[in-house]
């Protein structure tokens, strides 16, 4: 069993002059792939720490890009913000809000997400409640799965994860999407004895 995690504060690093938060906390998106989150959380394996990085639309709330590595760096981010480039059906501009970790400050994320039509925006330093959406979907990642299981391996953590994500999150997110369009629908139809 790897030993207790110690808690420390997570580095940060400078924040480039021309990124800002674009955000401001408002999480509500009308389209899908116009305000994505991303963010990294750690999983206990029987191996050692096991680390997941996902990037969500606001709009459907449907995990779009994942990644995971035991090592925490640029290169498990860009995979996970490249696999939601593949899923963006056009190269129109999305705004991509993280945290200051270091990964997301680096020169090849920053470059990455220009030449992809990316909007980089970053939160300050020390105010968590600036990806409150991505901490949302870890949280309930967590009480939903990680807590009601025990990893002897990474390939364990990894299995299980994809399968929360790909076969109960994201589907789940799905249909409530088209159960919202449904009610939508139904109340915009014209009724046959108004008009």
């Amino acid at each position: 069993m790897p030993q207790k995690r110690q808690w420390r504060r997570k580095p940060s690093g400078v924040r480039p002059a021309y990124v800002r938060n674009h955000l401001e906390r408002d999480f509500q998106a009308l389209e899908p792939n116009t305000k994505w989150v991303v963010d990294i959380t750690f999983i206990r394996t029987g191996e050692g720490w096991l680390y997941l990085c996902t990037v969500l639309d606001l709009f459907s709330h449907r995990v779009v890009g994942w990644s995971m590595s035991p090592v925490q760096d640029r290169h498990m981010v860009l995979k996970a913000v490249m696999m939601a480039c593949w899923q963006r059906p056009d190269r129109s501009p999305v705004i991509l809000h993280s945290d200051r970790g270091t990964q997301f400050t680096s020169a090849d994320y920053q470059q990455f997400l220009k030449d992809h039509h990316i909007i980089s925006s970053m939160s300050a330093v020390g105010h968590c409640g600036d990806n409150a959406a991505m901490e949302g979907f870890f949280g309930v990642l967590k009480r939903e799965r990680v807590y009601r299981r025990r990893y002897l391996t990474m390939s364990d953590a990894r299995s299980d994860v994809f399968d929360y994500i790909e076969r109960f999150h994201n589907p789940r997110m799905r249909r409530r999407l088209d159960a919202n369009d449904q009610a939508f629908r139904l109340l915009t139809q014209q009724s046959v004895e108004t008009g």
